[in-house]
């Protein structure tokens, strides 16, 4: 699957400091880490580079994502929920306890990222790529998606609830100890061997 690139050439280096400032969030590259407690509300990332940037202490409020790229960014814990995720690129990021909550996403890329615990519940998933990435016990509760690709990603303890996951393959991920229900299970991809693991989920016991 092919996903669209974001347009991120006009991008020029500025401060995070100085786009607060003039609150300004388009066409940036940002790769200086702010001292400071910042606080960014109701904006949208519109073209942006976030190089080693770490959020800890950058409050996000209602923010929005178009044609952006995060490359070795610390993300954790913050909230993109009711918003629009599109064209962006996750590569090398952490990403604790994201929440994407009633949020669409479309043309997303997560790479080599550790996201343990993000959430997806009631988001709409359209044209996303996951490659070798921590998605252990993440959740998707009634979140429809839509051409979703998981590569060599760790799915380990996950919860899935009321997704349709029809003709998705899982067959290269982790899958231990995932939680899954039954709507949710039909038509997707494994292989034999992962099929030990969900086996017990449907009642079945093996004989030894």
């Amino acid at each position: 699957m092919k996903i669209q690139e974001p347009k991120v050439s006009k991008a020029i280096e500025y401060s995070l400091k100085t786009a607060q400032e003039e609150n300004c969030y388009e066409n940036k590259l940002f790769t200086e880490n702010v001292i400071e407690d910042l606080s960014i509300s109701n904006e949208t990332f519109n073209g942006c580079i976030f190089k080693n940037i770490d959020f800890n202490n950058i409050k996000l409020d209602n923010v929005g994502l178009l044609d952006v790229i995060f490359e070795n960014c610390n993300l954790s814990n913050k909230h993109f929920d009711n918003n629009l995720i599109q064209r962006v690129k996750f590569i090398n990021c952490k990403m604790y306890g994201v929440s994407f909550i009633s949020s669409k996403l479309k043309d997303v890329l997560f790479s080599s990222t550790k996201a343990p615990y993000m959430n997806f519940a009631d988001a709409s998933i359209s044209k996303i790529i996951i490659n070798n990435s921590d998605f252990s016990e993440i959740c998707f509760q009634e979140t429809n998606i839509k051409n979703i690709e998981f590569n060599n990603t760790n799915l380990s303890k996950a919860e899935i609830f009321k997704t349709k996951l029809k003709e998705v393959d899982i067959s290269t991920c982790k899958i231990e100890d995932i939680i899954i229900d039954n709507e949710s299970i039909e038509g997707i991809i494994i292989d034999r061997f992962q099929a030990i693991d969900l086996i017990g989920m449907l009642g079945v016991k093996i004989k030894e």
